[in-house]
C-alpha cells in the first residue's frame, strides 16, 4: 500500500514539475514574443520617422540629423553619431545628437570648457575623418559587420576621455549598407538606463542600420529623379523656345520661294535658320551652327539670332552684320565654343544675292543660265567662325560675295549634320553627294529640293542614326 501511495506521489510531483516547466517555457516564449513585438514596433516607428526625414529634409545633412534623432528615440541611447562614407573611402561625421564622445583623444587645452563643450564636441565629430580600418568606426566600415561592446570600460579599442560626461560605458557600432555597399556607419553610446547594451539592443541597432541604408538609397534615388525631372523640364522648355524662334512663315514674294528643315540630334540643338524681310525689296536669310549641342548651345544660338535681327537693321552689308555679331558675342562665348554662319540678302528688283560666310559650309548654287547651260557648285567666300578671333582679325578676313540670282536658279544652305551623316560602314554622305542631289533636284521647287535631299541622306544612312543636327534652307527663283 505504501509503495502504491509513494508511486502516486512521485507521479503527481512529476506532472507538477512538467506543468511548471511548461508554464515557464510559455512565459519565456511570451516574453520573447513581446520583445520581438516591441522591436518590430520600434523599427516601424523608426521607418516612419525616417520617411519623414527623407521627404521633408531639404538637404542631406538635415536628413542625417533627423535619422540620428530617430535612432536616439528608438534605442534609448544617450548619444549617437553617423559617419558618412566619401568618394575617397574616408568616413566623416555628418550628424550627431547628444554628447557623443569623439573617437580620438581631445586636445588638453579644450578639456573642461563647459560653456562651449557641446558645440565643441559636435564640431570635433563633424571634422573627424577615419580611414578604412582606423578605430572602431573604420574597423566596422572595413569589415561591414556590426560591433557590440557591452562593457566598454574593459575594451582597449574604446577611446576614453578625462571628462566624465564623455565616458563610454557601452557602445554599438553598425555599418549602414545597401546592396552590400557601405554608405555610412551608425554608432550609439550609453543606454539611458545606465545598463549595458544587450544582444536584443544589438539586433535592434542592426535592423535600424539596415533601414537607414534603404532610406538613404531611396533618398538618393529620389533626388536623382527630381534633378532629372528638373533637367527634362528645362530641356523641354528650351526645345519649345527654340521652336518658337524658328520662322514658320516666310516673306511673300512673287518670284522667290523658301523651304526649310530642322531636326535636332537631341531635344535641343545648336543649329539655327532664319528668314525675314529688311524692306519691301530685300529678303534676308541665315543659317548657323554652334559648336556643341544641348541647352548651352541652344541658348547661345538664341543670343546669336537676337543679334542677327538687330544688326541686320543697322547694316546692309552681310559682312558688316557678321562682324558686328562677332564683336557683340565676344563676352558671351566660352573659350571652346564658336558659331559658323552664312548670312545673305536678296535684292528682288536687281536679282542680286549677296552673302558673307563666317566659317560655315559653302552654299551650293544651282545656276541656270539663259542659254540653257547649267553650273552647280559652291559659292566661295572667305571668312572665319564667330567667336574665334577678335574684331580686328575677324573683320580683315570676312567679305561680301555677290551673284546674280535669276530665273530657275536655286540656292541650298546646310549644316555639317547633312554632309557628315554616316552610313553603317562609317562613310560620310559628303558634299559631293549633296551636289549631285542638288543637280538632279534643282529644277524643282524649294520644298522638293529639301525633300529630295532628306530622302537621299536617309537612304545613304540606312538606319545608322542621326549624330548631329540636320538643317537645310532651299531658295528657288521661279
Amino acid at each position: 500500500m505504501m509503495t502504491f501511495i509513494t508511486g502516486v506521489l512521485i507521479g503527481s510531483l512529476g506532472m507538477w514539475l512538467l506543468y511548471t516547466n511548461k508554464r515557464r517555457q510559455i512565459k519565456i516564449l511570451d516574453e520573447e514574443k513581446q520583445l520581438l513585438q516591441q522591436e518590430k514596433q520600434i523599427v516601424v516607428e523608426f521607418m516612419h520617422n525616417m520617411v519623414e526625414a527623407v521627404v521633408e529634409s531639404n538637404d542631406r545633412e538635415t536628413m542625417f540629423q533627423r535619422i540620428i534623432h530617430a535612432a536616439i528615440l528608438s534605442t534609448g541611447a544617450i548619444s549617437a553619431c553617423i559617419f558618412e562614407k566619401h568618394e575617397d573611402d574616408s568616413l566623416k561625421g555628418i550628424a550627431v545628437e547628444g554628447l557623443f564622445p569623439p573617437q580620438r583623444q581631445l586636445p588638453r587645452e579644450h578639456d573642461g570648457k563647459q560653456s562651449t563643450r557641446t558645440q565643441y564636441i559636435e564640431r570635433i565629430l563633424k571634422s573627424e575623418r577615419f580611414k578604412m580600418g582606423e578605430g572602431l568606426i573604420g574597423q566596422v566600415a572595413k569589415s561591414k559587420r556590426a560591433l557590440l561592446i557591452p562593457d566598454a570600460t574593459k575594451d582597449p579599442r574604446v577611446i576614453q576621455h578625462d571628462d566624465p560626461s564623455l565616458f563610454i560605458r557601452s557602445i554599438i557600432v553598425a555599418p549602414v549598407l545597401f546592396d552590400g555597399e557601405l554608405i555610412a556607419v551608425l554608432a550609439v553610446a550609453n543606454p539611458a538606463d545606465g545598463l549595458a547594451f544587450t544582444d536584443t539592443d544589438f539586433s535592434l541597432v542592426e535592423s535600424l542600420a539596415e533601414q537607414v541604408g534603404l532610406a538613404i538609397h531611396n533618398s538618393d534615388a529620389m533626388q536623382l529623379q527630381i534633378e532629372k525631372s528638373k533637367i527634362d523640364l528645362d530641356i523641354e522648355l528650351a526645345s519649345n523656345t527654340q521652336k518658337l524662334l524658328l520662322p514658320k512663315e516666310f516673306p511673300p514674294s512673287s518670284s522667290i520661294s523658301f523651304a526649310t528643315h530642322y531636326t535636332a540630334a537631341q531635344k535641343v540643338g545648336g543649329d539655327l535658320y532664319d528668314v525675314f524681310s529688311l524692306d519691301e525689296n530685300t529678303i534676308a536669310f541665315a543659317i548657323a551652327d554652334v559648336s556643341g549641342k544641348g541647352v548651352s548651345a541652344s541658348i547661345l544660338m538664341a543670343i546669336c539670332q537676337t543679334h542677327l535681327r538687330h544688326f541686320a537693321q543697322q547694316h546692309r552689308s552681310p559682312s558688316a552684320v557678321l562682324g558686328a555679331i562677332n564683336q557683340a558675342m565676344q563676352s558671351s562665348m566660352q573659350r571652346d565654343m564658336f558659331i559658323t554662319m552664312v548670312y545673305a540678302i536678296i535684292e528682288l528688283d536687281s536679282e542680286e544675292l549677296t552673302l558673307a560666310r563666317a566659317g560655315h559650309e559653302l552654299p551650293f548654287f544651282y545656276d541656270q543660265h539663259c542659254d540653257g547651260s547649267l553650273n552647280v557648285g559652291p559659292i566661295k567666300s572667305p571668312g572665319m567662325a564667330i567667336g574665334m578671333a577678335p574684331p580686328e582679325i575677324f573683320d580683315a578676313v570676312i567679305q561680301d560675295t555677290s551673284v546674280h540670282f535669276g530665273d530657275k536658279d536655286a540656292l541650298l544652305l546646310y549644316t555639317d549634320g547633312i554632309t557628315e551623316a554616316i552610313n553603317p560602314e562609317g562613310d560620310e554622305y559628303s558634299g559631293e553627294r549633296l551636289l549631285e542631289t542638288l543637280r538632279s533636284a534643282g529644277k524643282q521647287s524649294a520644298q522638293t529640293i529639301i525633300e529630295k535631299t532628306l530622302d537621299s541622306v536617309s537612304q545613304f544612312a540606312n538606319g545608322a542614326g542621326q549624330i548631329d543636327d540636320l538643317t537645310l534652307i532651299a531658295i528657288k527663283h521661279s
